[in-house]
Parts: structure tokens; C-alpha cells; sequence
């Protein structure tokens, strides 16, 4: 059976999506899926997060040819990463005059075998990168901060989800919306959710995404949370997310 392949966005920087690529991947492997996390940030702060540092190639040189995905990737237990790289810009500038330049991902994780998810952390940007993940992937999952101006940025992205399934990609839907960095004490939280849930079609996470200090510490230890510190909150809520994530059709 072909890996589920879900996209995880966000065209702002700073918003949770890594976090929630690499936590919610760790929750998912530790119920007994084979998770692979593929780093599409030129940034790679998914593989630096995780350990993986001085890897032996990347996904730019599974972009050029020079190795294949297999090659590339560090296996983790159940859950296995594809790096980054900052050379990932080069190769987006240089995917522009290519012929079918939008499906140059989805032929790489045509190679992917044994998986039961692929979750891609995307740029923070609607770019040729995320339009490549957008046309390989099955679902999109969409982190959303509590803040008047995600709001903006929300519609930004589902239209851009909207226009690729018209051109690219019939089959790709909203997986649905994370609330992150949640915190209770804000009233503008709560507020953004409750119009958020009576405006938008989609569907919202029942599980929020607490603010917790050691979802910020566990990547400088190149741990995910639940690794980190499992009694932690943040290890919790991702837990729980997984466990919704897996039962939501």
C-alpha cells in the first residue's frame, strides 16, 4: 500500500510548522507506524532538530540526480528523515525552466516504500517548492497561531490549496487546521478559534497545541519533544494529536 503523503503549512515563518512536523511524526512513529519527515526547508531546521546534522546527501542532491532518496535517508527507528539543505534555493530557481517543474517531488517519493505516512515540513512561502509538496501530497495539514493576522494568511493558503487541486492535483484535500501555541490566559485566542470554527469550512483539531518551553528546549538536543521530556505538555498534546490525526478520515 502507497505511504500516506501529507503536506504540513504554513507561508509564515515562526508558526509551529516544523514543530508539529517533526513532533507529530515522533507521536505517530511511537504508536508503531514507519513515519518519514521530508526537510523541504531550505532552512533544514526539521534535520538539525532531530540530530541530523552532517548527513551523507540531502534532498538537493536527490532534486539533481546526483543520489536517490534512499540513499539520503537517516533512520531513526520507526521514524526515518529526509534531509535539508540550504542549497534547496538553488534548486527552486533552477526547477523554474523545467518542464513539468511542479512534479519533480512527486516522482522523488515515488521511491518511498514501507511507509505508512510522509509528512512534508514545508518553506514558509507559497513557493515552487510547496507547490511541488502540495502536487505529491494527499492531504495538507495547516498549523494556525491565535492571531488576527493568521487569519490572512489562512485564506492565502487554502486558495493556493484550491488552485492546485485544479490544476495539478484533483485528490488533494485539508487534512485540517492544528491550533498551536495556544495559550488559555489570552482571550484573543479563544476568540479566534470560536470565529474560526463558525467561518471555516475546514476541519479544526480538536487537540490545541499548548504553549510549553520544552517544545522550544527538545531541538537543541536534537530530540523531539516526546524524547525530551514525555511528561511534558507539549508531548502530551502531540500525542493526542496523533491519536485524532489517525482516526480523522
Amino acid at each position: 500500500m502507497a505511504p500516506k503523503i501529507v503536506s504540513v503549512i504554513n507561508q509564515k515563518g515562526g508558526t509551529g510548522k516544523t514543530t508539529t512536523t517533526i513532533n507529530l511524526g515522533s507521536a505517530l512513529s511511537k504508536t508503531g507506524k514507519k513515519i518519514l519527515l521530508i526537510d523541504l526547508d531550505p532552512q533544514a531546521n526539521l534535520s538539525y532538530s532531530l540530530g541530523v546534522e552532517e548527513p551523507q546527501g540531502t534532498l538537493a542532491d536527490v532534486f539533481t540526480g546526483s543520489k536517490s532518496l534512499n540513499e539520503i535517508i537517516v533512520n531513526q527507528g520507526n521514524l526515518s528523515i529526509a534531509p535539508g539543505a540550504n542549497e534547496l534555493v538553488d534548486i527552486e530557481i533552477s526547477l523554474v525552466t523545467q518542464p513539468e517543474r511542479e512534479k519533480f517531488l512527486k516522482n522523488i517519493l515515488a521511491e518511498a516504500k514501507g511507509y505508512d505516512i510522509i509528512l512534508i515540513d514545508c518553506p514558509p512561502s507559497l513557493s515552487l517548492l510547496t507547490v511541488n509538496a502540495l502536487v505529491a501530497s494527499d492531504e495538507v495539514l495547516i498549523p494556525l497561531q491565535m492571531e488576527v493576522l493568521t487569519l490572512q494568511g489562512l485564506s492565502q493558503i487554502l486558495n493556493t490549496v484550491k488552485q492546485v487541486r485544479s490544476a495539478f492535483n484533483a485528490k488533494l484535500k485539508v487534512k485540517g487546521i492544528v491550533v498551536v501555541m495556544f495559550d488559555k490566559r489570552r482571550k484573543l485566542s479563544s476568540e479566534i478559534q470560536e470565529y474560526l470554527e463558525q467561518n471555516i469550512a475546514e476541519r479544526i483539531f480538536k487537540t490545541r497545541i499548548r504553549l510549553n518551553v520544552k517544545l522550544a528546549e527538545a531541538p537543541s538536543f536534537g530530540k523531539s519533544v516526546l524524547d525530551y521530556d514525555p511528561g511534558s505538555y507539549g508531548a502530551q498534546d502531540y500525542q493526542a494529536l496523533a491519536a485524532e490525526f489517525l482516526i480523522t478520515k
